[in-house]
């Protein structure tokens, strides 16, 4: 089982969940780091590199990384950032957006 880390959750509660998890029986965990929250706002999340060694400190479980939640926002062809809803994906901010509009022959609109 591939447990991630939550993007608040601090490495004592990930060392709990994994706890949790073989007192109910799977001893097979893998620890998957994927990055932690902080107050930017340029980029999804931080990847804490720091989080690895001290997990192979406290515990003899694998540790993995996956470095795509640190890489960045999902952008759309024109630039504007996509999030992903119950929906699907959805606009939510646009970076030139009138160049985008000029190129289609439309005119941008005021909300």
């Amino acid at each position: 089982m591939i447990l991630k880390r939550g993007m608040a959750a601090t490495i004592s509660e990930w060392l709990m969940a994994a706890e949790y998890i073989a007192a109910g029986g799977n001893h097979n965990i893998i620890f998957c780091e994927r990055g932690i929250r902080t107050f930017e706002t340029a980029y999804r999340n931080v990847l804490d590199v720091t989080a690895m060694p001290v997990l192979k400190r406290e515990t003899h479980l694998p540790v993995i990384v996956d470095p795509s939640h640190a890489g960045g926002k999902a952008l759309d062809g024109a630039g504007a950032v996509l999030r992903r809803g119950r929906r699907g994906r959805r606009r939510v901010a646009d970076r030139g957006a009138s160049e985008s509009a000029a190129r289609r022959g439309a005119t941008p609109t005021r909300r």
